[in-house]
């Protein structure tokens, strides 16, 4: 009997990854590629150079209507009300017991809401926004197909960019990090943001799907042997050396964000009704059951998902992400410890990797910062 499996989703940038002889693979259900050439060295063409990468798997939702700063408000931790038009911000959704249901990046536009979420979320996001909707006079649309998100990260992103894009409200070396402007990108209208995902400067630039082809080979002409074309694998080696939580592995709904080191981006301070978990967290604030902690291994072997981190015999934790530094030179690992755990005992952890023990340094996130450089 042959059992059928349901056809992957394809962004509108497929065929332009199978010209440039990508791998291509399934992520959440979505035909990505995953590389090009080499993994490391794409990795280091982002910390040296610049990247372009296809992120139209994301989910793109926009929030219109008189109540719809209310209703946002109501359904993230962040402090939607202290944004201006033009702001960016991180933020995450919470259920009633504190669970993280996503990660985000909320933009205030002068005229909408902007959200973008996480691939795998993008249903449950919406499902829990319409849940909480209430009466409020607002709607959601989802603008996922008819809006393509590309990102050029790196260095020399703010060199090439200008290249296919004008009429911008200001210019791109004078966008603050987290902000958002509208522009043209190849004549079209285009929105760009100053975000990203791997640790080092850049940009974010949402277009319609139809365009993003055009505007895919246009960055790569413009930007030369200064830009490469860059897939998951050096996107995920690259989130991770920047200390950037990924939906999955860091998060889900067993975790909140106190454990995951995301205080930041909760706002306890909400005046009512706030927003949904709000009290939950305010007691989880204080009796976090485990930390996020950065991890070099001490040797060759990987530390991967799913892995128990020990100390002497008793298993402490567990290891979130995994994989080898190109910058760094060493395996690095993302984890959670329990914070019953004496930090004195922190020299003494190790990971069983398929049996054998690597010991684990604890190093504080993130593992790379563009201005700190090594550590």
């Amino acid at each position: 009997m042959t059992t059928s499996h349901p056809a992957l989703e394809k962004t509108c940038l497929s065929e332009e990854h199978r010209a440039l002889g990508a791998t291509l693979v399934d992520f959440n259900g979505w035909e990505m590629p995953v590389r090009y050439g080499s993994i490391p060295e794409e990795h280091q063409k982002v910390r040296l150079s610049a990247g372009l990468f296809d992120l139209c798997h994301m989910g793109r939702l926009e929030i219109h209507g008189p109540d719809a700063s209310k209703w946002v408000q109501r359904t993230i931790t962040n402090d939607f009300d202290a944004m201006q038009p033009g702001d960016a911000r991180y933020t995450l959704i919470c259920n009633d017991d504190g669970g993280v249901i996503d990660d985000a990046i909320v933009y205030r536009l002068p005229d909408s809401i902007f959200l973008v979420v996480n691939a795998s979320n993008r249903s449950a996001v919406m499902a829990w926004m319409e849940e909480h909707k209430e009466a409020r006079d607002a709607s959601l649309i989802d603008r996922s197909r008819e809006m393509a998100m590309l990102a050029i990260q790196g260095p020399q992103s703010s060199r090439i960019l200008p290249g296919v894009v004008d009429d911008l409200e200001r210019p791109l070396d004078a966008m603050k990090y987290y902000s958002i402007q509208t522009a043209k990108a190849l004549g079209q209208p285009a929105r760009i943001a100053r975000t990203g995902y791997t640790g080092e400067d850049g940009y974010e630039i949402y277009v319609a799907s139809e365009l993003a082809p055009e505007l895919w080979r246009r960055l790569l002409e413009v930007g030369g042997n200064r830009i490469a074309a860059i897939g998951l694998g050096a996107r995920d080696t690259l989130r991770l050396e920047a200390g950037m939580p990924l939906y999955g592995h860091e998060l889900d709904l067993a975790t909140n964000p106190y454990e995951a080191g995301l205080g930041f981006a909760v706002k306890l301070d909400k005046a009512a009704p706030g927003f949904i978990g709000q009290e939950k967290l305010r007691g989880l604030k204080e009796a976090p059951r485990r930390r996020l902690t950065g991890f070099r291994v001490d040797g060759k072997r990987v530390a991967r998902q799913g892995m128990k981190i020990l100390h002497a015999s008793n298993e402490v934790g567990v290891i979130t992400s995994g994989a080898p530094s190109p910058t760094l030179g060493c395996p690095i690992a993302m984890g959670y410890v329990a914070t019953s755990v004496d930090p004195a005992l922190a020299a003494d952890l190790c990971v069983d990797v398929r049996g054998n023990r690597e010991r684990l340094a604890e190093v504080p996130l993130p593992f790379y910062s563009r201005t700190r450089k090594k550590k």
